[in-house]
């Protein structure tokens, strides 16, 4: 066993019901890590060739990483990497608490899951023991209420993952939850739910050691002092949905389909407007604190955990300025299991196509808060018509109407975006459009480069190649230790702060160059995926609204893509990762990520 290892994961076939531990190569650890660039490289060997994403072959994996267990703040996450049924591409989406720590206490540092359940059921794991069993009396129930019953069924120490109902009926943006918390990009529950796994249950006395105990506990308590200082005020302060206001004075925004890039109803919104009743929680090992859960007004309504993307993409996007709708809607997408993102583009999308006169969908327009509610319900459960083609995401359905409306179908490789304008966040415009994932200010955080001092956010011109990719690379390593990234304005030197982490976990005696170079293997891993699954380099782009619709009224006034300036920075950022002009890895970056097993 290695430090912060157990140097094996479990891989279980729920067509046979068997289950057997594999070892893991100790070259695929150290240079993969853990997380989502442990997942990627598991999910390279466990596959070949393109597949169906919803098919029992596909598999589904949950993984850990050699910091769980530690006492490094923020270190109570997960991973869970699979092929995502919206996008067809690779899809890792994290998730945190005390599932983690009750997983990697089984002993494997991975749960592979592949194959098909005949019926509902429920996953049980309890170190090296496996059994299914089951899960009928859990079947329609939303997450949390499965959760709760099936904890209730096996005992207090089990940690459980669930879904909700729009995981069970194959909604392409389907979460797996746990505690409150989702893995919620990218349609994973729906995976779960095709091989008809209602909920997986974890526990387990398997600890790994650690290299350097007494200076780990030394480093961790100052991190969790340091934490507690003013680059992460304004999360424990008001959590991220603080960020609305300010995105709304800098013009960035989106609302009512991306036509504007400021919401004339933010103030209704705003965070002190959400709710008069507020609390404060955490993750477990967490000192930051960041979740805010407000009360609706409502009686008997459930408290709301309350973040800027559910915000953003429930308020402005679809023209709501009303709080009890927002919360209320919020409130059923965790219930359901469902996206909060990709539900409130695609509902944005088709308030857009009724309004121009492409659907026919009873009036439904921008800012109909009972019509989003009714909407919600109906994509969770794939009611047939609208319900149905929206589960399927924007760009399944903009391809289904036509009419033009691809133009404000708003995704990047079918997955539909976060809350960031990327006509006044030009940096982040070129890490939307290369990200494996598609749309994604997680994995590519190249939006930290336009708020830099020195950086013109409306024109960054060819330097963006090299800032988006210093970001994604630092994303690719926090998310395979994996920590959470509210920790980076506390580090000095990010990469060099995570190798001493690493080192004193593990022992591996990596320098931040060192991790950089392994950043670079795991995008290239994620490629190297999505080129079996179909990529092309047609793919990376954006949205044809960006390119023709500027930004108006706003001090990004006149903001507007241009496809030339991008093409180029495309091209200096696959030149910078050593991919050829389509975007394949060339000869020498195999050779120097050493993927020969991969290709």
């Amino acid at each position: 066993m290695k430090f912060g290892y157990h140097g094996r994961y479990l891989r279980i076939d729920l067509s046979s019901r068997q289950s057997r531990a594999v070892e893991i190569d100790p070259e695929r650890l150290n240079r993969f890590i853990g997380g989502a660039g442990l997942g990627t490289a598991l999910l390279l060997e466990e596959t070949s060739g393109c597949y169906d994403a919803l098919g029992p072959e596909a598999p589904l994996i949950f993984v850990f990483s050699p910091l769980v267990g530690s006492p490094l703040t923020t270190s109570a996450k997960f991973s869970i990497v699979a092929k995502s049924p919206l996008t067809e591409r690779i899809n890792d989406s994290l998730s945190s608490s005390h599932f983690a720590i009750s997983g990697k206490r089984t002993g494997f540092d991975a749960i592979c899951l592949v194959g098909a359940c005949s019926s509902p059921t429920g996953l049980v794991i309890h170190n090296d023991e496996v059994i299914l069993q089951d899960a009928q009396d859990l079947w329609g129930l939303s997450s949390q209420q499965a959760s709760d019953r099936f904890r209730r069924q096996m005992g207090s120490s089990f940690r459980i993952a669930a879904i909700g109902p729009a995981g069970e009926n194959g909604v392409h943006y389907a979460t797996i939850s746990n505690e409150g918390r989702h893995a919620g990009r990218g349609g994973l529950g729906a995976v779960m739910g095709s091989k008809r796994l209602k909920a997986i249950a974890v526990s387990g006395d398997r600890l790994t050691e650690f290299a350097a105990t007494e200076e780990l506990i030394a480093y961790s308590k100052n991190l969790s002092k340091r934490s507690f200082g003013e680059a992460t005020a304004k999360y424990r302060e008001l959590g991220t949905v603080s960020n609305l206001l300010t995105f709304n004075r800098l013009g960035t925004l989106p609302t009512r389909n991306f036509q504007e890039s400021s919401f004339s109803g933010v103030q209704a919104i705003a965070p002190e407007s959400l709710s008069k009743t507020r609390t404060r929680s955490s993750c477990a090992a967490c000192t930051i604190g960041c979740e805010h859960i407000f009360a609706p007004q409502k009686d008997g309504s459930s408290p709301v955990r309350m973040e800027y993307e559910n915000l953003y993409a429930l308020g402005p996007m679809c023209g709501i300025n009303d709080p009890e709708v927002i919360l209320a809607a919020s409130s059923f997408c965790d219930e359901a299991g469902i996206d909060t993102v990709s539900a409130g583009v695609c509902i944005a999308f088709a308030m857009e196509c009724s309004e121009r006169g492409l659907i026919e969908a009873g009036g439904l327009s921008f800012g109909d808060g009972e019509k989003l509610l009714e909407l919600l319900q109906s994509i969770a459960s794939r009611d047939a018509g609208l319900g149905d083609l929206l589960s399927q995401g924007v760009r399944s359905a903009s391809r289904k109407i036509g009419q033009g409306s691809e133009e404000f179908a708003i995704h990047v490789k079918g997955l539909e975006f976060p809350g960031y304008d990327p006509r006044s966040l030009q940096t982040m415009a070129l890490g939307f459009a290369v990200g494996a994932r598609g749309a994604d200010h997680n994995k590519s955080g190249a939006y930290q480069a336009d708020f830099s001092p020195g950086v013109d956010r409306l024109n960054p011109g060819i330097r963006a190649a090299q800032m988006a990719i210093e970001t994604e690379d630092e994303a690719s390593i926090m998310d395979s230790l994996i920590l959470c990234k509210f920790l980076r304005g506390v580090f000095e030197d990010r990469m060099s702060s995570m190798a001493t982490m690493l080192e004193l976990v593990t022992g591996a005696n990596l320098k931040a160059d060192d991790l950089k170079e392994r950043a670079q293997g795991i995008v290239t891993a994620k490629k190297l995926f999505n080129i079996r699954q179909g990529w092309t380099a047609a793919e990376d782009t954006l949205p044809d609204r960006f390119f023709n619709l500027p930004v108006q009224g706003t001090p990004s006034e006149g903001a507007i893509l241009k496809r030339e300036a991008l093409a180029e920075q495309i091209q200096a950022y696959y030149s910078l990762r050593e991919w050829s002009s389509e975007g394949i890895p060339t000869d020498d970056a195999l050779k120097r990520h050493d993927f020969q097993w991969a290709t």
